[in-house]
């Protein structure tokens, strides 16, 4: 009882528990908790931006003078694209057999989608180069300052190779350097984390009574099928791989995860949870050279979860409308849906990439503002897959590494 009491988890998963209630219980009112989510969310992002800059610098200075800085870019960058092929190939067989759209009319929901007509004003340009190229900082200083943090990775990962160039006695101080500093960051992150229940309550809290659960029932298909296919993602597909191709057992693997799924779920955030997640892998023996590349790396282009909602909302609306969908309309939302989870940044808020998805198939976007309410909600859902994700691949990267 001593260790419950003393657990940080226990307590987390207490406040998310104790929000969901009051959410319920006191409706929209519980927004009165909001600045208590707000505070903690700010806190960690006060972190995220020095936190990924370091840990890239860091592990590039470290592997760009050693034989693994070709394997672990080519291990994690090919897990990256293979999972995210496989959850939105998973995600066209459940949209399939389920039909999550093909029990609605638009009469039903004519109220809310009445409530926000701008999907259309937000429609968001998306093609390969403009990811690419959007990739680059023109000003690193301006990527620090706006949290870029796609930018900054890019940024970080020429300057830690620029790092490992340098002769010995010049690059061991500035390595030592940035490792004192994320020691230092560490220290921070953990006086954070003891307010993450009191911040988890506000979130959930807020969350819950703002939607409730009468608008949740009116896009319940989508949601279970969305839970079904993140599932078995979750449960099976990543199991399967750090089984076979990693040296982390599964069990230690989902025991240690627990803690970084929690805040996932209840922060809406890869980014958030970022320092959990470094943390977590720690635990599992992975080694911190190859953790501090990927987990950053994945927060920003792992969202499996992205690409498992993109892909249904697509399916969801396609039946909505009774489209059918042909052959070369799969492609397009494959590849849509795949540059799209991979340019959506690891934060919460509307997803408007789905946009994108849909127009690349030829679906109308009229209906989409039916979602952007609970998007909350599938956001919770998605992110605690991504950073799921992150960690798997931090492992069977690292049993590929040897630093």
């Amino acid at each position: 009882m001593q260790k419950l009491i003393k657990n940080l988890g226990f307590w987390i998963l207490v406040a998310m528990i104790a929000g969901i209630v009051t959410g319920v219980a006191m409706g929209e009112d519980a927004r009165l908790f909001v600045p208590l989510g707000t505070l903690f969310i700010q806190l960690i992002k006060m972190l995220v931006v020095p936190l990924v800059a370091i840990s890239i610098i860091s592990g590039a200075a470290t592997l760009g003078g050693s034989r693994s800085a070709g394997r672990i870019g080519v291990v994690s960058i090919g897990f990256i694209m293979l999972t995210t092929v496989v959850s939105i190939v998973l995600a066209i067989a459940a949209g399939l057999l389920f039909e999550p759209g093909a029990g609605l009319s638009a009469e039903s929901v004519g109220a809310i989608m009445a409530e926000a007509s701008a999907a259309e004003s937000a429609k968001p340009e998306m093609s390969f180069w403009s990811i690419v190229i959007g990739m680059i900082p023109v000003n690193p200083i301006q990527a620090f300052a706006e949290g870029n943090i796609l930018q900054i990775i890019v940024f970080g990962l020429f300057l830690g190779f620029g790092v490992a160039a340098l002769d010995t006695s010049k690059r061991e101080p500035i390595i030592k350097g940035l490792n004192y500093l994320l020691e230092a960051l560490v220290w921070c992150i953990g006086k954070v984390m003891l307010l993450a229940p009191i911040g988890v309550f506000g979130l959930m809290a807020e969350a819950t009574g703002t939607f409730g659960f009468d608008v949740l029932l009116k896009v319940a298909n989508l949601l279970w099928v969305d839970l079904l296919a993140v599932l078995v993602m979750g449960l099976v597909v990543y199991p399967l791989l750090i089984a076979f191709v990693s040296k982390v057992r599964v069990r230690d693997f989902f025991r240690v995860m627990l803690r970084p799924q929690i805040i996932a779920f209840s922060t809406a955030s890869s980014m958030a949870t970022l320092p959990v997640t470094l943390n977590a892998c720690s635990e599992l023996k992975i080694s911190h050279e190859t953790s501090g590349f990927v987990i950053p790396l994945g927060a920003t282009i792992n969202m499996t979860g992205n690409a498992i909602y993109y892909t249904l909302v697509a399916l969801f609306f396609a039946q909505f409308y009774g489209i059918e969908l042909s052959m070369a309309h799969y492609v397009a939302i494959t590849v849509t849906a795949s540059l799209g989870s991979i340019g959506q940044a690891g934060v919460p808020g509307p997803t408007l990439m789905v946009v994108a998805v849909l127009a690349a198939a030829g679906i109308p976007i009229e209906g989409l503002p039916l979602l952007y309410a609970l998007d909350r909600v599938f956001d919770m859902i998605r992110t605690v897959l991504n950073i799921t994700g992150d960690a798997a691949c931090a492992a069977v990267t690292d049993r590929f590494v040897k630093v």
